[in-house]
Parts: C-alpha cells; sequence; structure tokens
C-alpha cells in the first residue's frame, strides 16, 4: 500500500465519508433549512469533518436530554448550544450549578487545544462573547435576586421543596384554598405560617369544617418543616418584587438572544429548593405564553441541570404534572432540556417527551453501573454501533447524538466528536460578574426586597378603631389570660371583615393550574 493509500491515525480528521452505514448516518443529518452544529461525525476512530452532525433549529421545542457521567463535556454541550441559539436571536436559560457557565459572556481564549478540538470537528473557530443576565435565587450569590411570592409558588412544588407527603400535601393545598379565598395573601413564609396556625385554633377549626379540616398535627408537621426551612435560609427566596418570568425572553438591541444565567453555587447545598424553583420558572412561562403550534424556531430554550433532584421522592401528583408541563409547554414555543448523569433519573413519561439527546460517556465500574448502562442502550433506536462499548469508550467532549429531524422522524444514532465553544470555558470573576449585575437594565426593578401588607400584617396587626365613650361596662368575670395570638385576630374587626369578603375583588380565590401555581396579576 503507498503512503497516499495509507490509513490515518485513530482519530485523524477526514474530509470525506466512506460509502456504508457512515454514508447513511451522515445522511440523516442532511438538513435543509437552519440548524445548530453540534460536530462532526466519528466513525471507526476516525472524524468526519465532510459529515456534520446537526439539529434543526425548529426542533428544539421538541425537548431533549443531555447525559453523561461526572466530568463528560455536559457543561460545554450546553454552552456550544446557548451559544449558537443566542446568535440565532433565541432566548436561552441556564441553570448554572457549578459556576463555570458565566463565561459565556467573554470571549473565549485561543490557544493549541482549543484550536485542535475545532479542526478535528471541522469548525473554523472565532472567540465570541455573548448578552447575557445573571440571576441568583433570593439574592444569595452574584446575581440579580430572583424572588417568588408563596402563592404564585403554590402548594405542589412547596410541598416538593419541605418534603411533605401526600396527606400533608393535601393539607397544604387546603390552607392555600383557604388563603385564596379570604383574601390574605401569601406573599412570603410567615404569611403561610400566620394562617396555618390560625387553621388549628377552634375558630379556625370551624373554617374549613366543610372539606374536611385540618388535623392539628399535619398542621404541627408543615409548621415545623417551614421552620426548618427558615433555619437554612430559605426565608429569602419568597418574597417581593416576584420575578417576572417574562424577563427571560428578551433579545439584546442587535438582535441576539439574551443568555439568563441562574447562578446556584451559593445553593449548592439546596439542591431540592433550586430544583422546585426552576419548575416554578417553568410552570409560571406555562401559565403566561400563548399558543403558538410549531414555529420556526423556538421562544426560549430552558436547560433544566441536576434535573434528578427534581424527581427523587416526588409525588405522583407532582410526577403528572412535570409530565404535562413538559408535554404541553412545547405548543407556546419552549424547548426544555433536562441534564442529567443517566436517562434513569427521568421518569418514563417525562422521557417520553425528550424529542432530542445527547449522550455523552458513561462509567461501568460496578453492577450497579452495568445494569445502568444496558438500560441507556436501550433506550436509543436501532443504531449500526455497538452501543455498550462506545459509551464507555468516549472521550471528553464525545458524545452519542440522535435528534428529530424537519419531518419529526428521528435521525439515526451518530457518534460525534463536539464542536468547542467560543465564549470562555470557565466563570466569570466576581468583581465582572458583580460589575454585569450593577449594569442591568434589571438591577433596579428586582435588587431591593420589599416587604408589604400581606397575610401575616392583616392577621397580626388589625385592631378595631377605637370606639366613643360609651357607659361603664358592667361587672366583668376575672379577667381571662392575655389572648393569644390567633384569639386577637379572630376577634378583630379586620379580620371579621376579611372572613366576610368572599366574592369581592379581594376575596376571590386565585385561579391555579398544574403545579397549583397562581397566574401573575399584570
Amino acid at each position: 500500500m503507498s503512503d497516499s493509500e495509507s490509513v490515518p491515525p485513530a482519530g485523524t480528521p477526514e474530509a470525506a465519508v466512506p460509502p456504508g452505514p457512515a454514508r447513511r448516518i451522515a445522511s440523516g443529518y442532511a438538513f435543509t433549512g437552519p440548524a445548530l452544529d453540534l460536530g462532526a461525525l466519528l466513525w471507526e476512530g476516525r472524524c468526519l469533518t465532510g459529515a456534520p452532525v446537526r439539529i434543526p433549529l425548529s426542533v428544539l421545542n421538541r425537548h431533549g436530554l443531555v447525559a453523561g457521567a461526572t466530568g463528560t463535556g455536559k457543561t460545554k454541550t450546553l454552552q456550544l448550544i446557548a451559544e449558537q441559539l443566542s446568535a440565532r436571536g433565541v432566548p436561552v436559560f441556564l441553570a448554572d450549578v457549578k459556576g463555570d457557565l458565566s463565561g459565556i459572556a467573554r470571549p473565549g481564549q485561543d490557544g493549541d487545544r482549543v484550536r485542535r478540538r475545532a479542526g478535528e470537528a471541522g469548525q473554523e473557530w472565532t472567540p465570541a462573547g455573548f448578552p447575557a443576565e445573571f440571576y441568583a435565587l433570593g439574592g444569595l450569590g452574584h446575581g440579580i435576586p430572583v424572588r417568588a411570592t408563596v402563592t404564585s409558588f403554590g402548594p405542589l412544588l412547596l410541598a416538593k421543596a419541605l418534603g411533605l407527603n401526600r396527606t400533608q400535601e393535601q393539607s397544604l393545598g387546603l390552607i392555600f384554598h383557604y388563603a385564596d379565598g379570604k383574601g390574605l395573601e401569601l406573599v412570603d413564609l410567615k404569611d403561610l405560617r400566620a394562617v396555618t396556625a390560625f387553621l388549628t385554633s377552634d375558630e379556625g377549626r370551624a373554617e374549613l369544617k366543610s372539606v374536611g379540616g385540618l388535623s392539628t398535627a399535619t398542621a404541627g408537621v408543615i409548621l415545623r418543616s417551614l421552620t426548618a426551612f427558615e433555619a437554612q435560609g430559605m426565608a429569602d427566596f419568597f418574597g417581593e418584587p416576584e420575578f417576572d418570568t417574562a424577563d427571560l425572553l428578551r433579545t439584546a438591541p442587535d438582535g441576539r438572544g439574551v443568555v439568563s444565567v441562574l447562578e446556584l453555587p451559593a445553593v449548592q447545598d439546596k439542591p431540592l429548593l433550586f430544583s422546585t424553583f426552576l419548575m416554578w420558572l417553568l410552570a409560571d412561562l406555562f401559565h403566561d405564553l400563548p399558543e403558538v403550534g410549531d414555529v420556526d424556531r423556538p421562544k426560549l430554550v430552558f436547560f433544566f441541570d441536576e434535573a434528578h433532584l427534581l424527581f427523587d421522592g416526588a409525588s405522583k401528583a407532582f410526577l403528572e404534572s412535570v409530565t404535562r408541563t413538559v408535554r404541553l409547554i412545547r405548543s407556546k414555543g419552549v424547548g426544555v432540556f433536562f441534564v442529567t448523569q443517566t436517562p434513569k433519573d427521568v421518569p418514563g413519561d417525562v422521557l417520553a417527551q425528550l424529542g432530542n439527546r445527547i449522550q455523552h460517556a458513561l462509567r461501568a465500574f460496578t453492577p450497579d453501573d452495568h445494569k445502568a448502562l444496558r438500560a441507556t442502550v436501550r433506550t436509543f433506536p436501532e443504531s449500526a454501533y455497538d452501543l455498550e462499548e462506545l459509551l464507555t469508550g468516549l472521550g471528553t467532549g464525545e458524545a452519542v447524538v440522535t435528534v428529530l429531524g424537519e419531518t419529526g422522524a428521528p435521525t439515526p444514532v451518530a457518534a460525534t466528536r463536539l464542536r468547542a465553544p467560543e465564549s470562555l470555558m470557565g466563570p466569570v470573576d466576581t468583581a465582572g460578574l458583580d460589575e454585569a449585575v450593577r449594569r442591568s437594565p434589571l438591577h433596579g426593578r428586582y435588587a431591593q426586597a420589599v416587604d408589604r401588607e400581606s397575610a401575616y400584617e392583616k392577621l397580626s396587626a388589625a385592631r378595631p378603631p377605637e370606639a366613643a365613650p360609651a357607659p361603664a361596662p358592667a361587672p366583668r368575670r376575672r379577667p381571662r389570660e392575655e389572648p393569644s395570638l390567633v384569639e386577637q385576630v379572630v376577634n378583630s374587626g379586620v379580620f371579621r371583615s376579611l372572613a366576610r369578603s368572599v366574592g369581592t375583588q379581594l376575596g376571590r380565590e386565585i385561579t391555579r393550574s398544574l403545579f397549583g401555581t397562581a397566574r401573575r396579576r399584570r
């Protein structure tokens, strides 16, 4: 064999696509409309730069899964997709759990390693930064504070965050139902505690008698859970001004989509909270966006990192609500990508809604790992690859891809060497983050917390006005002990007025849907 006919070493990029299975796979990604470039096809150890692996822009609202073991490159895959979406005018939401996605706002650093990876994938790499906003839950960390009221968060999501069982979740829903009907706004956690305390009093029990009542034991569990929740610093996440999820749909003056990065390193030890908060953001978007059906490009693509935390220990009602939200929000132009370690982390009913798949390497060191590997292989369409061998042999920045084509049919499974992100593959320094937050047009709207009158104030501070002088009262019985807070509240004129306000604008029950989240009143 001559030198010109010799086989290149494994991993060497080639432009030509050999006939046979490789060519059939490549033809499955030859789309005619706008598409994102993920990388180049890997076949028999070679990277075929003449066979780009792409995903149509029009199918990104059909949802997706990015999975793989720790350290296999999932975060950079998110960054790569987010950059290209932004460049095409599509807003993106990224949950930055580890704190290394903030670099998307800065141009990447040139170097041999980046150039080599780009060359292998057939990419003309140019450093570029993208318009970004940085957020932080409740202001914990570096970012514009994202808060929600307890009312809009709703009972299902709050029950999940508090770790309540099914019975306690139903009782919490009853408390929300009562507060909504009586016009007692649940803005923060002390509002919820005040209403719960009232409903366990002798007077309060009568209010719920027709719907089964609230047991003292269950109320005690809820109150203790709220106390523990606050002790972990969670109170800051509930309050006003409430974040308007419409701000996630903005574009920059140059037409690029704004990348909203929720900085979560400061709450890494509170995973249940941030996973439920992300679901609240999604549910709120669902409430507000109009139906658009199939679109040429999505209105927003939402990346839900550490997705397994959302589903661990979830009630049946909660899982049903997640499934409905994911299924229905597609028609509102929103795509949702769940990011986790294995597909088994996502319930089957939710997994069935995900049309696009990027699977990074899996590790198989234990019998349980082997079992998970085999289960993952079974979730793929029939393939020309030995997927068990391939999935354990992928390198960092490589993945197995299958997406929906322009006709809605799945593409062939393609081992892919992914492109390099063009923005900074690392975090922006703290000073840079703080400066970006201060310059944001949203800073003035959300930075300062507001504590207005709500259920707690209405129940605890209201007293009847001073009456005019009256004749001396008749002799009274021996004075009772100082009345409790609940007794003061129940006997107050304001509370009695509130209790009669059902049917008025103040007392009208809040419309709730899906997760029991409240529709925003604009």
